[in-house]
């Protein structure tokens, strides 16, 4: 069990390169500890004799939502195992700190919540971004008034009440791309929050570019094995400090072991991201000269992530394919397939999800570590079968029969 006081964020020069820091970032003090695996403290409260020093140390926590310096007191408040993730997360995207979450819906929800106790309800936003996303935004849930514009509109879009500008790039599903430094000059002082979940820090970091706020689906490429659930915000300290009370408030904490996990998934986010876009990269080629396949979509910054638009039915795609796995998520160590017109995008408006070219033959592929062989032959194969076909044995007139 670790009982330690949280790790802070190390004070290691950035010099280090990024494949180095996934490894140890986190991981700084253990060699002290005489330890080599970081431990899991799966501790929910923890003894303390002296309750006026408590107190007085809650109080600060209360006024400051900064992390409370000695042993920890209760997991509400922070937990020694996921304050590793934390720092190690904050050192990878080059920010002061990190809060992890539950879930990225939770961290998203944080954010919000954090913003409209300044009394700042108002979000500018860029679509497509991920469905709930865009639902949280949009619904009215969390008191949220929304804009959505496209880029070359932020700066007129923001208001007196504007507390954000979101927006995710390389966008979830289609792989549009913004110019982030340009964004970020349009946002003036109101703070850009990128959601960096299909890149990564491998690929990009956005704060570099003038970002204030990166959101991570942790459970995607974080955690890198489709065991996990997480979300996590990497920001400065004084931002970090009110999510913390945000945080404590709700209850939206990441379990330890959840953080345990996230944190080894860190060490080999590098190799995997890289690994698995150089096979997206192939697979992009592929489908782009395939006669079958309407339109591809793949950012210049690369990735893992593959979209593309199938001339003939979708649904046939998802049900044929075998080594592939049809199912929600990414950023796995296999590779998967979904339809987000008919899942992850299912709940935003028709109308706004066409518009943001989120077609009805759009499929969506998180490309794995699999042979890149092995998943074109399961692709050519899925997009071979036969057209399906009605109750009365014809084939629908709305599948065209070729190009």
């Amino acid at each position: 069990m670790d009982t330690e006081a949280s790790p802070l964020p190390s004070t290691t020069p950035r010099s280090r390169a990024l494949a180095t820091e996934a490894v140890h970032a986190g991981r700084d003090d253990l060699a002290a500890l005489g330890l080599h695996a970081p431990p899991i403290d799966l501790s929910t409260t923890y003894p303390s004799y002296d309750s006026r020093g408590e107190a007085e140390r809650i109080d600060a926590f209360a006024t400051t939502g900064a992390r409370l310096d000695g042993p920890p007191v209760y997991a509400r408040l922070d937990n020694p195992t996921t304050a590793r993730f934390e720092t190690a997360l904050a050192r990878l995207e080059g920010t002061a700190s990190a809060v992890s979450f539950a879930s990225g819906m939770a961290a998203l929800t944080a954010v919000l919540l954090a913003r409209a106790s300044m009394g700042l309800r108002h979000v500018v936003a860029v679509r497509p971004l991920y469905g709930c996303s865009d639902h949280l935004l949009g619904a009215g849930l969390m008191g949220t008034e929304v804009t959505w514009t496209d880029p070359a509109g932020i700066a007129g879009a923001i208001r007196p009440d504007t507390g954000l500008v979101m927006v995710e790039t390389p966008a979830n599903p289609t792989l549009a791309e913004v110019d982030i430094r340009a964004l970020a000059h349009s946002c003036g002082s109101v703070p850009l929050l990128v959601d960096n979940t299909f890149a990564t820090p491998v690929l990009q970091r956005p704060v570099e570019h003038g970002a204030r706020i990166v959101l991570h689906s942790a459970t995607k490429y974080l955690g890198g094995h489709g065991d996990v659930m997480g979300g996590v915000v990497a920001c400065d300290e004084e931002f970090a400090a009110r999510l913390r009370q945000v945080r404590f408030a709700t209850g939206g904490v990441l379990h330890p072991m959840a953080g345990y996990l996230l944190l080894r998934g860190l060490s080999t986010l590098p190799v995997r991201v890289r690994a698995a876009s150089t096979s997206a990269a192939e697979l992009c080629r592929r489908l782009s000269a395939d006669p079958r396949i309407a339109r591809v979509h793949y950012p210049k910054v690369g990735g893992a992530m593959v979209s593309f638009e199938v001339y003939g039915d979708p649904h046939r795609v998802i049900s044929a394919v075998r080594l592939i796995t049809p199912a929600v998520s990414l950023g796995s160590v296999d590779t998967l397939i979904q339809h987000p017109a008919s899942i992850s995008h299912r709940i935003v408006d028709e109308g706004d999800r066409q518009a943001a070219g989120v077609g009805d033959r759009l499929l969506r592929m998180s490309v794995g570590l699999e042979d890149v062989e092995d998943l074109w032959a399961d692709l050519c194969q899925a997009l071979s079968d036969p057209p399906a076909r009605t109750a009365a044995g014809t084939v629908p007139e709305w599948l065209p029969t070729g190009r």
